[in-house]
């Protein structure tokens, strides 16, 4: 059952999203908004730790909460699956596997899931979809040992990481994630809708279990335009560390 915390929320973002309270804007007063949904201060300041947690709204003490995007942000902070994404800020998700093999680990894939060189892997292809736009291309090499579990998910699953954990208790709870820009293959270009050479944002990402085991190895590439990853730091914290390229 949804919360009250969590409903509340939910109308404030779709209120953010449609331009109700743009950005800048001060949202009403703790007594307001508290008093218009019926509720105690305590569970509005719930709605908004998870507003301020999307990067939707900030807070100064003694100020009203002002309005700092118009669409939740993915913090590098937390790990969040694209459906949940998605959901948070309002849009539809969707997805359909392309491809799906079983193939034997090659040293590189091997070496990200902590397995033998040989070892069985599954590959999948997989296109993933904002309101019906495609907006991502997913090239996920999955460890052996979830290769049935991932195989039983219907091919339009909405949300794998949510369905496996439903289905065999599996959690994804660390991500490491590599961003750079690559031009768009054939692949990218048939089935993103853009130009081959486009520019895509390039996601890889590396998902392990709470006991640090890798479930699975992700090359993601995002259409132009469709999705703005956000990192905010100060001098206490810094979720961002810069690499050399790979050549």
């Amino acid at each position: 059952m949804t919360r009250r915390h969590e409903e509340i929320a939910d109308e404030l973002r779709r209120a953010i999203a449609g331009g109700s309270y743009p950005v800048g804007a001060a949202l009403p007063s703790e007594s307001e908004l508290a008093s218009a949904h019926g509720v105690s201060r305590g569970t509005l300041r719930q709605a908004f730790g998870t507003l301020q947690s999307e990067g939707l709204i900030g807070s100064r003490q003694g100020a009203r909460r002002v309005v700092l995007a118009a669409t939740p942000s993915q913090s590098f902070t937390e790990l969040r699956s694209f459906a949940q994404w998605a959901r948070a800020g309002g849009r539809t998700p969707g997805g359909r596997v392309l491809s799906s093999r079983r193939a034997r680990a090659t040293e590189a894939e091997a070496a990200q899931l902590q397995l033998a060189p040989g070892d069985t892997v599954l590959h999948v292809l997989r296109i993933r979809t904002l309101d019906g736009d495609p907006v991502l291309l997913e090239r996920t090499v999955y460890a052996g040992w979830t290769a049935e579990a991932v195989e039983a998910l219907p091919d339009d699953c909405e949300s794998v990481t949510q369905s496996l954990y439903d289905a065999v208790g599996l959690v994804m709870s660390h991500g490491e994630h590599h961003l750079d820009a690559v031009p768009a293959g054939t692949v990218d270009a048939r089935e993103l809708s853009v130009r081959r050479g486009s520019p895509l944002l390039r996601v890889r990402r590396t998902t392990t279990t709470t006991e640090g085991r890798p479930v699975e190895t992700s090359d993601d590439r995002y259409r132009p335009g469709t999705v703005v990853f956000t990192v905010r730091n100060s001098v206490q914290a810094n979720p961002l560390a810069r690499t050399a390229p790979d050549h």
